[in-house]
């Protein structure tokens, strides 16, 4: 079976502007969030995000952002099935995932 890990991070906190590239224990919150990816041993991992230095971020931690993601699923009424299914139908039209675990 094939495996993808999506972690969702968009930059519109309503509480916390920005809170995945907020340090936590000298780390940006979101590298947590890679590193116990990159855990898992699983190789393809995404970030799906609405900001570029996210983008960038991810990108630097070696892990796939393929696109930025579209202000329509980036609010906070955003439902994490419309932001997978947005993934799957950019992303499973050049891989072919049977699973994919939502991380963040």
């Amino acid at each position: 079976m094939s495996f993808a890990i999506l972690i969702p991070a968009r930059s519109g906190s309503k509480r916390i502007k920005n809170k995945n590239l907020r340090l936590f224990n000298k780390s940006p919150l979101i590298y947590w969030t890679i590193k116990a990816a990159k855990k898992s041993r699983i190789k393809d991992i995404y970030v799906s995000t609405d900001s570029k230095k996210i983008m960038q971020y991810g990108i630097s931690q070696g892990v796939e952002v393929p696109f930025l993601r579209p202000d329509v699923i980036s609010d906070d009424r955003a439902k994490m099935i419309d932001v997978i299914k947005h993934f799957c139908d950019i992303v499973g039209k050049k891989k072919n995932f049977k699973n994919i675990i939502c991380s963040g």
